[in-house]
């Protein structure tokens, strides 16, 4: 009895082992887009490597294959408030759109949308640094005016839909105008996820300002959840002063990612998270997965 037991094992671990392999061999390759940087400096690091990363889905580390600099096109979208509450600090926010457009060079290409009444295009998507400079010049506050934040995450984000890239982003730039949605923030995260694109927000905060309406709540849960949900980078300031440091700390990020394979387990459930984090201490990581992924 005891030799055909032996070989029943022996076969049960082949044919195991076969099993293994198979699942193995199914493993997928993911991609995502990843900056790390140092959170005292804000410094972006311009050399990462597996051991520098943690990339989650599900709360399931996987393990990283190949890493190198990104490369390819990536369609910003920059929301600015030119609203009635921004009419001081319109030179203040020209001059910081200014920086951020030169630190981010040949990356993009670079639309400019205003806000005050309803999402408007100034500047259609363009990789030219004089045209977006004219957009630029082209913004100012529009007097008697709020802004529909979150209407315009939502067209923006259904816009970029069309545009087929590896990755792509959406940059608010707020003055904390009226918020005059209509919409619940659901709506407009939902397509920010279907679009792929990563939101980033420079929100001015200053002291003692709250959240009293319906509308507000509304497009500060978009923001932060946005935020955080895409992987994105976010900066409270205090006076619009500080906008164009904020927006010229967000492009050396967005200039200095990278282009993360990773691998997948074959499941027929697609993951519902992702998340990066730094390995080092008192750094920090931003990214998400790439655009256009097919489950």
């Amino acid at each position: 009895m005891a030799q055909p037991t032996a070989r029943f094992v022996a076969v049960l671990t082949m044919l195991w082992l076969a099993d293994a392999a198979g699942l193995g061999a199914q493993a997928q390759e993911r991609i995502a887009f990843v900056s790390v940087v140092d959170r005292q400096s804000g410094t972006p690091s311009d050399a990462v490597t597996a051991r520098d990363i943690v990339i989650r889905e599900d709360r399931v580390s996987r393990e990283v294959l190949r890493i190198t600099r990104a490369t390819g096109p990536m369609p910003l979208a920059v929301l600015v408030d030119n609203s009635t509450a921004a009419e001081p600090f319109i030179p203040d926010i020209r001059s910081a759109l200014a920086s951020f457009v030169q630190t981010l060079g040949d990356l993009g290409p670079v639309a400019i949308i205003s806000l005050a009444d309803r999402p408007t295009i100034v500047t259609d998507y363009t990789g030219t640094p004089a045209t977006i400079t004219a957009g630029i010049q082209r913004i100012f506050a529009r007097p008697n005016s709020g802004i529909t934040m979150l209407e315009a995450v939502l067209e923006t984000a259904t816009g970029l839909m069309k545009r087929e890239s590896e990755r792509a982003a959406i940059v608010i730039l707020s003055s904390g105008g009226v918020e005059q949605s209509t919409l619940h923030y659901s709506r407009a995260l939902d397509r920010l996820k279907a679009s792929g694109a990563t939101l980033h927000a420079v929100v001015l905060a200053p002291p003692g300002r709250t959240s009293v309406d319906d509308a507000s709540r509304q497009r500060d849960l978009l923001i932060d959840r946005g935020v955080t949900g895409s992987g994105g980078f976010r900066r409270d300031v205090l006076t619009s002063m500080a906008f164009g440091p904020a927006l010229t700390d967000l492009a050396r990020v967005l200039t200095n990612q990278f282009r993360v394979v990773y691998a997948r387990p074959q499941t027929l459930i697609p993951p519902d998270t992702f998340e990066v984090a730094a390995t080092a201490p008192g750094h920090v990581a931003y990214g998400t997965a790439a655009r256009g992924q097919a489950k």
